[in-house]
């Protein structure tokens, strides 16, 4: 099966943000061919989720909670995670409906 680039991959998902109204920023540039994306989720009201691919059993690619809370502290568990894995894409998302759109066909 081909996979789409990341850069790829991340530019149709801001087009898709735009075209929805939610505010989206790449919080930090990661490999174009494999990096690994992380989804940051802001309500803006203190709190934020962050989201990450995880490879499921039947072999699909589900979009998986890796830390929710205090927005300080998602923002300590993303910088962990770039620490250990510099080629990650950080993707913010800010919608006070709490809207990601992962969950829309061809973004999961």
């Amino acid at each position: 099966m081909t996979r789409l680039t990341s850069g790829f991959w991340v530019q149709a998902y801001l087009t898709r943000l735009r075209l929805a109204d939610i505010p989206a920023f790449v919080v930090a540039k990661g490999d174009e061919t494999a990096g690994n994306i992380l989804i940051k989720q802001s309500p803006l009201d203190g709190t934020a989720r962050a989201f990450q691919r995880i490879m499921a059993m039947d072999g699909s690619r589900p979009w998986d909670v890796l830390a929710e809370g205090p927005e300080a502290e998602v923002d300590a568990a993303l910088r962990d995670q770039r620490r250990f894995d510099p080629d990650l894409w950080v993707i913010e998302v800010e919608d006070r409906e709490g809207r990601h759109l992962l969950d829309e066909e061809g973004l999961g």
